[in-house]
């Protein structure tokens, strides 16, 4: 049944596989591993949709792992601005400054997943597309389609070891990176999570969770958690054109990045107030961990260290979403 499921998987790809800038089309040479890479960590927990503008904008300006391993971080973070989860930009510096000193990508699965940034599954992306070795490759689309597949019923996040032998199993030797993708074009474009398209699947008569007239149930997931809910304020500061605009300090969420002043909120507590000001509105967002409410203020003179920055070339500040949100609030 393996082999029938990958032989059968790859020939529907080799027809119908998704056009993408940083793929390779089936057959033919495999795309450089820098590109390869740079992709599955843009991909993270991110759509294709939005992706495909910052790889571009990201090969134009740093077309090898060398350029971007010279490019000043902060560059790098304002280039990144708007994608989220900015602990990946400053691991994609660290990583290309660690693959630039090596004098490439070590090909092994192992020898990847020592690099920084680069978990289980970015390491066995890399390994399998752009080296064709045989990794199991486990995205959040190969977990519902082997989910399904298999009509695997236990609970996530418990089910991923299963998952993962599951696809361990249908995995062939050859043409690896080929059947990830493949995999992963099908979760995206049929295995969906709502309204599978059953009819247009080519593992339709293998699938187990078909069999059970309801698949769009699997994979079974533990109910969400409610997040909790943070408030903090941040200072509109404007002269004669420009903002005041900060860098945010630390390690912590969104370091390194150009800010507003802000008072102090984090995941972990609401801010510490600060001046009042004149009440110009209501920013909500979310994170990964916590909501977010941010009243934003206008006020008079600046608030720590930081530099005036001209209205009029505001996108160029590679302002991190809560803070751009903020900022097109306070303007309008």
């Amino acid at each position: 049944m393996a082999a029938t499921i990958s032989a059968t998987l790859l020939d529907w790809y080799d027809r119908h596989a998704r056009d993408l800038p940083w793929r390779a089309p089936p057959g033919t040479r495999a795309p450089e591993p820098y590109r390869v890479w740079l992709s599955e960590v843009m991909l993270q927990q991110t759509t294709v949709a939005a992706v495909k503008p910052y790889f571009a904008a990201f090969t134009a300006r740093w077309p090898t792992v060398e350029a971007l391993a010279a490019a000043p971080e902060e560059d790098v973070m304002a280039a990144w601005a708007g994608l989220g989860y900015y602990s990946r930009a400053r691991n994609l510096v660290k990583c290309a400054r660690v693959v630039a000193e090596m004098g490439g990508f070590p090909q092994s699965e192992k020898a990847l997943r020592q690099l920084p940034g680069l978990g289980d599954y970015t390491a066995a992306a890399v390994a399998a597309i752009a080296f064709g070795r045989r990794a199991v490759v486990v995205d959040a689309n190969v977990e519902r389609v082997v989910a399904r597949l298999f009509a695997i019923e236990e609970p996530l996040p418990a089910a991923r070891k299963a998952i993962r032998a599951k696809t361990d199993a249908i995995t062939p030797d050859e043409r690896a990176g080929d059947f990830a993708q493949a995999m992963m074009d099908l979760g995206s474009s049929i295995c969906t999570a709502r309204d599978p398209k059953c009819l247009l699947c080519p593992l339709a008569e293998q699938c187990a969770g078909r069999k059970t007239d309801d698949p769009a149930r699997l994979p079974v997931k533990a109910p969400k958690k409610a997040k909790p809910l943070r408030q903090g304020r941040a200072w509109w500061i404007e002269q004669e054109g420009s903002v005041w605009l900060v860098r945010r300090e630390g390690t912590g969420m969104l370091s390194g990045m150009r800010a507003l002043p802000d008072d102090g909120w984090s995941a972990r507590g609401n801010g510490q107030g600060g001046p009042d000001g004149e009440p110009l509105g209501l920013v909500r967002h979310g994170f990964t961990h916590f909501d977010l409410e941010l009243s934003v203020l206008r006020h008079d003179a600046p608030l720590g260290e930081g530099e005036w920055w001209a209205l009029d070339q505001l996108d160029e500040a590679g302002l991190p979403t809560l803070f751009a949100k903020a900022a097109r609030l306070a303007l309008a």
